[in-house]
């Protein structure tokens, strides 16, 4: 399909929902998803942004942005996964516990202001990976526009850029609860370190990276292409440096470079069943 018929089944789907409370991150997806919804159902669509210890306060402040971009009305309500009972003992389905309590509060939004649905970003791509948090969706019956009208990552960026949205090349970013490995504690104090690590390495110029927490070990994971970056003098030392003053004890490189979901290499196959 062309870009402008990819957007015009989108549309399509959204224009069913007649009117509708969009899960709104402030990533690609959820863009696009808020920015169609509004363009189609102009007041009868509304962004809601959920603030939270997992939640970095740049992307907060981003999604503020782009929905006066946008011009979605943008509401803000306050989380906190570390309160919802199992989550902060991190086990492979910790998403679902936190989409369980964020679709469930939109629910209430909804019901509240007499909208009829609420809608996520989740698309096609993600139904291939451990997703936990789509079987939430599912049971709070929660509408995904990208992904009912069959559109993957690759689809989403081309329309982004198609309708010009600003973040339509941002990387991929996930929440920092997935920089943990399955079965190590969560605590604001860990979340608080791997987001002072990243705000160092965002602060280098990186794009795309992660710094995954190991109770004294930070494993840092970047673009094969940018790994000289920190391995060459004065870099390497200073990061040293900061890192462990942050709180690590030691500061690894992660030879593989990056790659999304990392920590899902450790589940088994019927862990990782496609949802």
């Amino acid at each position: 399909m062309e870009v402008e018929e990819k957007l015009s089944k989108l549309k399509a789907v959204v224009s069913k929902l007649e009117s509708v409370v969009v899960a709104f991150s402030g990533g690609v997806d959820s863009t696009l998803v808020a920015k169609v919804c509004y363009d189609t159902l102009k007041d009868k669509s509304i962004a809601v942004t959920a603030r939270s210890e997992t939640y970095p306060d740049f992307e907060f402040k981003e999604s503020q942005k782009l929905a006066d971009e946008i011009g979605i009305k943008h509401l803000v309500i306050d989380t906190s996964e570390l309160a919802i009972e199992g989550f902060a003992n991190n086990p492979p389905e910790r998403c679902y516990f936190c989409k369980t309590e964020l679709f469930g509060k939109l629910k209430e939004i909804a019901g509240e202001q007499g909208f009829l649905n609420v809608a996520d970003g989740a698309n096609l791509d993600d139904t291939q990976e451990f997703r936990p948090g789509l079987q939430a969706s599912r049971e709070l019956n929660v509408r995904s526009p990208l992904k009912e009208t069959g559109l993957t990552k690759k689809d989403i960026r081309e329309v982004s850029k198609f309708l010009n949205l600003p973040n339509w090349d941002k990387p991929a970013y996930a929440c920092l609860s997935s920089r943990f490995p399955y079965g190590q504690s969560i605590t604001e104090e860990k979340l608080s370190m791997v987001s002072e690590a990243e705000k160092y390495l965002r602060a280098l110029g990186l794009i795309q990276f992660r710094v995954r927490h190991h109770e004294t070990i930070a494993r840092i994971e970047v673009l094969p292409e940018d790994i000289h970056i920190l391995t060459n003098s004065p870099v390497r030392e200073e990061l040293s440096a900061k890192f462990k003053n942050i709180g690590f004890t030691y500061v690894t490189l992660d030879l593989e470079g990056y790659r999304s979901g990392s920590m899902n290499e450790i589940l088994s196959e019927i862990e990782q069943k496609i949802n």
